[in-house]
């Protein structure tokens, strides 16, 4: 079994041992991780990443946790948080994506230039959705008014290509840089990716950061529309309550007739169901909520029942879409 140096200061950045999870996911469910890594910037997500590994761990991800539920207990090994890895910037006119993400344009002439000339922004993992969008708004980029209501961060949106039926996270996207098991950095053009419905396939590495390209549009218009999709998305979806958003990946129409999961779930009567502080949002059959007092195993046990349920019903099974991080499933890695 790999150990951990019980030290904060053996790791090259900030470090909470025995760290509080369930207030970083939007469930709001969970135990602590035995390390919580916290860098500030790509340059120490890349040592913090190599550390963990020379230790013999293969480190969990956490990103805004809008798409997660953790397990209770202490979850053993190391997760690297990109809260602190929030910068949103504009890149130096027509550079490559390669370049933008290391080249931020100087304040007093991004104030200066018309942001049409070149509609991009860089972000960090650790930017949020909400933030990307204030700044994407603000500037007059239009491309994803549709993910307006979507928690979480742009490392984690990028990842699982989130989205809906107006658009998804992939419409924008020029680059992305992820980051390899040795820690080394990679850059991957949207020519030469092949995203899927909600996986990047990006083969499980980490984003590291992104360049997004918008259609410049009125600030006016871009405005109206992310209001008119927030007020449908508000009564289809408890976007107000803690949850983790689609338990389930909608399956294919041809198995389903058509059915999307939250439909199947309401049709076998799914909404019904409950377990302990977790219940089935009476709004939308996908999505599970904490009333206040959930634990993780309400949730995973209730999770189980609703795939089992659709299943036994209508013989589809049911793909998750929600990350699960089990206790038991400790990740190592042989140490160099």
């Amino acid at each position: 079994m790999a150990s951990v140096d019980s030290s904060p200061s053996a790791w090259p950045c900030a470090a909470l041992r025995d760290a509080d999870l369930a207030r970083r996911t939007t469930l709001r469910v969970g135990g602590q991780a035995e390390w919580l890594l916290e860098p500030a910037t790509p340059e120490e997500f890349q040592d913090a990443w190599r550390a963990a590994r020379e230790r013999g761990f293969v480190p969990r991800l956490l990103g805004g946790g809008a798409n997660l539920v953790v397990d209770d207990g202490v979850l053993p090994g190391v997760v690297i948080a990109t809260d602190r890895m929030r910068r949103i910037f504009r890149p130096f006119p027509e550079v490559s994506g390669e370049e933008a993400l290391n080249s931020e344009t100087p304040r007093g002439e991004m104030v200066q230039r018309d942001p049409a000339e070149d509609p991009r922004l860089v972000c960090w993992a650790g930017a949020t959705m909400p933030a990307l969008l204030r700044s994407a708004r603000e500037l007059g980029y239009s491309g994803l008014e549709g993910i307006v209501g979507v928690p979480g961060q742009v490392g984690g949106g990028v990842a699982m290509n989130a989205g809906g039926k107006w658009g998804d996270m992939w419409d924008c996207i020029e680059l992305v840089r992820v980051g390899n098991d040795d820690g080394s950095f990679v850059d991957i053009a949207r020519e030469d990716a092949d995203p899927l419905y909600r996986n990047a396939n990006l083969g499980g590495r980490p984003v590291i950061g992104a360049v997004l390209r918008f259609d410049p549009q009125p600030k006016l218009l871009i405005q109206e529309r992310m209001s008119e999709y927030l007020l449908h998305k508000r009564t289809v979806q408890p976007v107000t309550e803690w949850s983790a958003g689609c338990v389930f990946k909608n399956p294919d129409p041809e198995i389903s007739d058509g059915r999307s999961a939250g439909r199947l779930v309401d049709e076998v009567g799914g909404k019904e169901l409950s377990r302990g502080g977790a219940i089935v949002s009476p709004l939308h059959g996908n999505f599970i909520v904490n009333t206040g007092q959930a634990t993780a195993t309400d949730v995973f046990t209730l999770m189980e029942d609703l795939h089992d349920l659709v299943a036994q019903k209508t013989g589809i099974d049911l793909v998750f879409e929600v990350k699960r991080w089990r206790a038991q499933d400790v990740l190592t890695a042989p140490t160099s």
